[in-house]
């Protein structure tokens, strides 16, 4: 089908290949290679349609955005069409990150103002929220590390997206990554009452920008800041969470704060964060998405550090290998200084919840630990207390634990296991061995892998953002398309590891580590641009 995107048309929907639109008139072909097929969305500003560039090899399909100026004066059309060409320039100076659309064309007929993106294929969280249900807390940490280096790129660049929410973030159907659209600088028509009671400066701004409710009251005083975007991510966690508009929630009367606290049921440590994201006071806000996620890292990592120092209840009915090996082989001669040294290994590995063993792992016997070695006899009976090596776990093991709540796996042997498409956020895997494990589009965002064996390990469209990764050898990883933004790779081992198209931005990695692995035109470099190192 072609569709006519002339405003006045009163049957815009045409036969396939149709020159002229079948109604009106109106020439089908928008700048004789772009050809409509549907109409996505209208409002006041004017309207959003799918379309196909004929002149391309494979047809392939893009977004076109049609500024339609509501007043017809000269003033107003050049003043539309200056605003129109700001919003392009700032499209082509942020379109090079891989979570942003890029711009593609723009152009301008019969004083209608066109901006032609790429199409992005997938699902907004606004329609996955109500497909299927509000996000736990950790669904919403792991939105808050993925969204906010977008967020602080585009600050970066001196740009103020003015209308983030939950409608305009895209989860990407190729690879699952957040895209943040519609970078709109025009949201409502310039209109005559505008210019009859305003300068000619004014005029240019003098229109609320953003969505009610998601955008901070100095944003609707038309006085938007940086901070501005940060309000605009807690509103939209706040609806991750509840599923509910803010408009739906509520405000207090006297601070003019969203009420927000009696939908959710999150952890103090996550409340903190949202709760200083919504400020209504801007100078009591967050000043830049950097500043969220450095205090997102120091909540969780003191939460981390609380739940090391608490001991497995011995209750349980659940002991560890060292606990059950050495108590066997002491017996009950043996049986105070066995339980002393129980206790000190618990207490040494207390902190990685090593004391539980839960379903799936297994030991290797071809290893044996320090500690073993030092108390081979038990001092009376002369039992040798047959300590045993690293972890050994199986997929299911790994998966089910973790959904459990269980975090560290330091040390551990993950060789060859299969755990595609799996959530391990934030999951410690310090010095673990993970030679030619598949982690293929899996979660690893803020996972520690410091010290750790990934030697020809399928990282491929991994998400490892934030990623603590120094030390590690990556040598022959597949790491194609893996998100690597802001990661920590200092001195980590790159030689051959496969980089194509990789995202790196923000990445702590040198030009000499990445001259030993593979890159390509695709790949994003630390300082967010595409191309070879």
């Amino acid at each position: 089908m072609s569709y006519c995107v002339n405003p006045a048309c009163p049957h815009p929907e045409n036969p396939d290949n149709a020159p002229r639109c079948q109604a009106c008139g109106e020439k089908l072909l928008l700048r004789d290679r772009y050809r409509v097929t549907q109409a996505l969305g209208q409002g006041g500003f004017g309207a959003t349609f799918i379309a196909q560039d004929i002149s391309l090899p494979g047809q392939p399909t893009s977004v076109i955005k049609q500024l339609r100026p509501v007043a017809s004066s000269e003033r107003v059309l050049e003043m539309a069409k200056e605003l129109f060409e700001r919003e392009a320039k700032t499209l082509g100076k942020i379109g090079n990150h891989p979570q942003v659309p890029r711009l593609l064309d723009y152009f301008d007929t019969n004083d209608q103002f066109y901006l032609v993106q790429e199409y992005v294929s997938g699902a907004t969280l606004k329609q996955e929220v109500k497909r299927s249900g509000p996000l736990t807390e950790l669904g919403v940490r792991q939105f808050l590390t993925e969204l906010l280096p977008v967020v602080q790129y585009l600050h970066d660049h001196r740009v103020i997206h003015r209308d983030i929410k939950p409608a305009n973030i895209i989860r990407r159907t190729i690879d699952h990554k957040l895209v943040l659209i519609d970078f709109g600088a025009v949201k409502d028509q310039v209109s005559q009452t505008a210019l009859m009671s305003t300068s000619d400066q004014t005029a240019l701004t003098s229109f609320a920008i953003g969505t009610p409710g998601f955008a901070p009251p100095e944003q609707m005083a038309l006085r938007p800041v940086y901070a501005s975007d940060i309000y605009a991510v807690g509103v939209t966690c706040i609806y991750l969470l509840t599923g509910k508009s803010p408009n739906h929630l509520g405000y207090d009367p006297i601070t003019g704060e969203i009420r927000w606290r009696e939908y959710i049921n999150v952890s103090s440590r996550l409340a903190n964060v949202l709760e200083k994201m919504l400020e209504v006071s801007v100078r009591q806000r967050y000043q830049s998405a950097n500043d969220v996620l450095r205090s997102l890292a120091v909540e969780f990592h003191r939460e981390s550090l609380s739940q090391g120092m608490i001991n497995q209840p011995k209750s349980s009915g659940i002991l560890s290998d060292e606990h059950t090996d050495i108590e066997s082989a002491g017996g009950v001669a043996g049986g105070s200084q066995v339980s002393r040294l129980a206790e000190a290994i618990r207490a040494r590995k207390g902190r990685s919840g090593g004391t539980r063993v839960p379903a799936g792992e297994t030991r290797n016997p071809g290893m044996v630990s320090k500690a073993a070695a030092a108390m081979a006899v038990d001092g009376k009976g002369g039992s040798s207390a047959k300590m045993k090596g690293p972890v050994k776990w199986d997929a299911s093991g790994v998966k089910t634990s973790y959904a459990k709540g269980r975090r560290d796996f330091a040390a551990c042997d993950l060789n060859l296991l299969d755990l595609s498409r799996t959530s391990l956020a934030e999951a410690v895997f310090h010095q673990a061995s993970l030679v030619k494990t598949k982690f293929l589009a899996s979660d690893l965002s803020s996972a520690n892998f410091g010290r750790a064996s990934l030697n020809q390990a399928i990282l491929r469209d991994a998400n490892l953002t934030k990623a603590y990764m120094s030390y590690a050898n990556l040598e022959g990883a597949d790491l194609r398309g893996a998100d690597l933004s802001e990661a920590y790779l200092t001195h980590a081992n790159l030689r051959g590891a496969n980089l194509c198209g990789a995202n790196l931005t923000g990445a702590r990695v040198s030009d000499e580590q990445l001259a030993m692995a593979k890159t390509n035109w695709m790949t994003v470099r630390p300082n967010g641009k595409r191309g070879l190192f």
